[in-house]
């Protein structure tokens, strides 16, 4: 990597031994790393010739001299577009989401997994990121869900998870291949659960974010002196992972030797670590995943296709969240109920316009990038339900193409012109919902009451009954 792609990272910390290794995982993935070990250092820096060159500052949550949600909100205010990133300790959930308010993007957890570190850094550089996600954030307080509890309805995306329930109870591989952030690593995680091997070890690994020399160590371990700086033996994941399960995500960024080292586990059921004189049997399930199509690589003989045969036995297909926009309405409540559930956040609900304003854009992050920013608005939001005015950059980027009613008529087809909420955010009546129902489906199937009544499962009787209680005119 040469100087001019090197990133630079403030570490605030006042702990040596930490310093230390935050620098040293840091570079391994091109950062170059300065130091503050206080609040008041950290600020004077930032109008040094470094500190107006920074890509990233990653503070610790007991920086001296200052509390590091005030920190944070004082080094925002000098540099807003500026990424910060808390290091906290485990269980720290309360005060990582106080940092969030203050404008942290992102926060890890002691004692620094290299591997987390990496990917939290790449994602702070990207620049492409809209609406300054908080993915990782969001990742921890996920928890793996069964087949049924997997939200969404859009025929493709049920198809798929009805592939991968059947899947699971095999021993096959499987290959799932979507967009980023669609919930390949979901459906992943379920398989597992529903598999026979649900009880036994299950481990992931993500092969874009580990350097490619070392992704063979990670992969296939390695024994004492078998390269430089091997000082130990190392067991891998796959071994780790024995009579279990492991998930290797974005496989096309895999090197051609570990390629190699792939096919062979795959045909001979063996692998031999790095430096050792003999292989071991392991039995273990691999599924994979890939962020788009692996056509052109293999067309390219940049990917083995007997590895790529061998890992699609089953190919799983998930659809980006643009073809599933009826599904972003129970997604949105769904990731709101377990939002609540964490210290520092509350129940809140989402009005219709908020669910139609989220529909009306194509979200190129996906389902990922859709809990990001409902995270991001259940942190600041100070009223008891989401409105549109929580998603300001969102709004701008639907722009005014479409008018409201317009976007929430459109909604209708898939329930959500039905309005559920009302202004303040609580529930409306079930009568008034029911009627609303009612009126929608005597408009939509153009007055056949015969047909109404057969759509909302009742009898004629029953729904001219409810048409006079409720006081509706069977012409509406």
């Amino acid at each position: 990597m040469s100087e001019q792609d090197t990133r630079l990272l403030m570490l605030v910390d006042d702990e040596p031994a930490q310093c230390r290794l935050v620098s040293a995982i840091a570079g391994r993935a091109g950062w170059r790393t300065i130091f503050a070990r206080d609040a008041e250092t950290a600020i004077a820096m930032l109008g040094t010739q470094d500190g107006m060159m920074l890509d990233a500052i990653l503070l610790d949550q007991w920086v001296p001299g200052s509390d590091s949600a005030q920190l944070i909100s004082e080094l925002k205010s000098r540099r807003p577009a500026l990424p910060i990133l808390l290091m906290t300790a485990m269980g720290s959930n309360e005060s990582a989401i106080e940092a969030m308010r203050a404008g942290a993007s992102d926060y890890i957890i002691k004692p620094v997994a290299a591997e987390r570190l990496i990917a939290a850094l790449a994602l702070a550089a990207d620049k492409s990121k809209d609406f300054g996600e908080l993915q990782p954030l969001t990742e921890k307080i996920s928890q793996t869900l069964e087949f049924e509890e997997i939200v969404g309805a859009a025929p493709a995306f049920r198809t798929a998870l009805a592939i991968a329930a059947k899947a699971a109870r095999s021993k096959a591989p499987v290959y799932i291949e979507g967009e980023p952030g669609v919930g390949k690593e979901v459906v992943a995680d379920a398989i597992h659960t529903a598999s026979p091997r649900a009880k036994l070890p299950y481990l992931k690994v993500n092969c874009g974010a580990i350097a490619p020399n070392l992704l063979d160590s990670v992969l296939f371990g390695h024994e004492k002196n078998a390269f430089t700086g091997a000082f130990d033996r190392r067991v891998g994941i796959l071994q780790q992972a024995e009579s279990g399960t492991v998930f290797l995500d974005e496989i096309d960024q895999l090197p051609s030797e570990t390629q190699v080292r792939l096919v062979r586990l795959l045909t001979e059921g063996e692998i031999q670590p790095l430096g050792c004189g003999h292989s071991y049997r392991i039995d273990i399930r691999l599924i994979t995943a890939c962020n788009g199509d692996l056509k052109e690589k293999l067309e390219n003989g940049d990917f083995r296709e007997d590895l790529f045969y061998r890992l699609n036995v089953v190919q799983l297909s998930i659809p980006p969240l643009r073809e599933r926009t009826s599904d972003i309405p129970a997604l949105a409540r769904h990731f709101l109920g377990r939002m609540a559930s964490q210290p520092g956040l509350r129940s809140l609900g989402i009005t219709d316009e908020a669910l139609a304003l989220l529909r009306g854009y194509d979200w190129p992050g996906n389902v990922r990038q859709l809990q990001s920013a409902l995270f991001r608005a259940a942190v600041l939001c100070e009223r008891d339900a989401l409105t549109p005015e929580e998603f300001p950059q969102i709004s701008a980027a639907v722009g005014d193409n479409e008018e409201p009613g317009e976007a929430a008529g459109v909604a209708g087809n898939d329930g959500v012109g039905v309005t559920l909420f009302e202004d303040d955010g609580n529930l409306r009546p079930l009568e008034e919902i029911e009627a609303d129902v009612i009126r929608l489906a005597i408009g939509h199937y153009r007055g056949r009451m015969t047909e109404v009544a057969r759509r909302l499962g009742i009898g004629r009787s029953t729904l001219y009954r409810k048409l006079s209680d409720l006081g509706i005119d069977n012409a509406a």
